[in-house]
């Protein structure tokens, strides 16, 4: 299965998630949705984040040029919202797996769907 496949056929295909991206440790894309354009510059802040959270408490969470307010996180998990949209990432051995519902997706239903993805991924050395 390709990058592309894990993004539309397994969290795009869930209907718990709008749009989402895969993207390495280093920043660099290694698959998305149509139109969800996140930068290396926003990914290498993201991963960053795993580390160090005060760059997220204080600066938010910033995907595709849309700023979220940071709301919860762990080494492996970030979470985040902004009006109806939420976020929620998860980080891998060598990447992190990134997606955004809406209204009306639970943040539980995107979260089951993220976490399914990144724990198989890791599973695989990923």
């Amino acid at each position: 299965m390709s990058w592309q496949d894990y993004v539309d056929r397994q969290l795009l295909a869930s209907r718990c998630v709008t749009k989402a991206a895969i993207a390495g440790l280093d920043g660099n894309v290694w698959a998305k949705s149509e139109g969800f354009n996140v930068t290396g510059e926003e990914l290498t802040r993201l991963v960053q984040g795993f580390e160090n959270v005060d760059t997220l408490t204080s600066g938010g969470v910033t995907l595709a040029g849309s700023r979220y307010i940071y709301l919860s996180g762990t080494d492996k998990v970030i979470r985040a919202k902004l009006g109806k949209v939420g976020v929620h990432c998860v980080k891998t051995q060598q990447a992190v797996v990134i997606s955004l519902y809406e209204d009306p997706i639970q943040p539980q239903q995107a979260a089951s769907v993220v976490e399914k993805l990144g724990d198989y991924l890791v599973s695989c050395g990923y």
